[in-house]
């Protein structure tokens, strides 16, 4: 599903580079749990930023879906984007002036999906996540767990094929953390999603089929 061969990230710095990623040789398989670990600054969250195409690798290739990511046009990365990829951050991004429910909607819209299936997949989400109760509240309104369990919904909402997560349970206390990473598990082992998180818990890594370790941009 997933095909990185040779891919390093690197930034001007005076006359010279200065390397996040240095020739990441990595491939993931659909319905893979993969881990993502090292310490601050190992590149972490730069590997998940390229395998979510939200950053250009500096060399090498990434194949997603057997197709080259360099050689794709904007619309097709968009497309890839709305109809296979999912994102889930620490910081939640979630829109403060949208609703639960819309929040959930908006990947639906953007898809150009007609309002019945739209109302049947958001009340599916919200009925699956018990936050039905929520569904007319804003994110303000919300703590911290249900503002996450409203970026997870809105994730899956879509049906992706692979959910790229960043640090999901960063910002959140050791009981709402379980909870989502039960539905991490959940998502892969009955829905067949790929999962690929950045996480500095063992513990959460630890949910995953395999853990892969960065140390000064290089694979462990």
């Amino acid at each position: 599903m997933i095909q990185l061969t040779n891919i390093s990230k690197y930034y001007p710095a005076g006359f010279g580079k200065s390397y996040v990623l240095r020739n990441i040789n990595l491939s993931i398989k659909a319905r893979e749990f993969v881990s993502i670990m090292g310490p601050s600054g190992s590149g972490k969250s730069t590997l998940l930023h390229i395998l979510g195409m939200l950053e250009e690798p500096s060399e090498g290739e990434y194949l997603f879906l057997e197709e080259s990511v360099q050689k794709l046009s904007e619309k097709k990365r968009t497309e890839l984007h709305r109809n296979h990829i999912g994102f889930v951050f620490q910081a939640y991004h979630l829109i403060d002036e949208l609703t639960v429910y819309e929040n959930i909607e908006t990947p639906l819209l953007y898809k150009g999906m007609g309002g019945s299936e739209r109302k049947s997949r958001v009340a599916d989400v919200l009925d699956r996540f018990n936050i039905v109760a929520k569904k007319d509240l804003f994110p303000t309104q919300l703590s911290g767990g249900q503002q996450q369990l409203v970026g997870i919904a809105r994730a899956v909402v879509a049906q992706p094929k692979v959910i790229f997560a960043d640090e999901p349970t960063g910002n959140l206390h050791s009981e709402q953390s379980v909870q989502i990473m039960e539905l991490f598990k959940e998502l892969n082992q009955k829905d067949g999603v790929t999962i690929v998180q950045v996480t500095h818990s063992e513990t959460n890594a630890e949910y995953g089929t395999r853990i892969i370790r960065l140390k000064d941009g290089w694979l462990d």
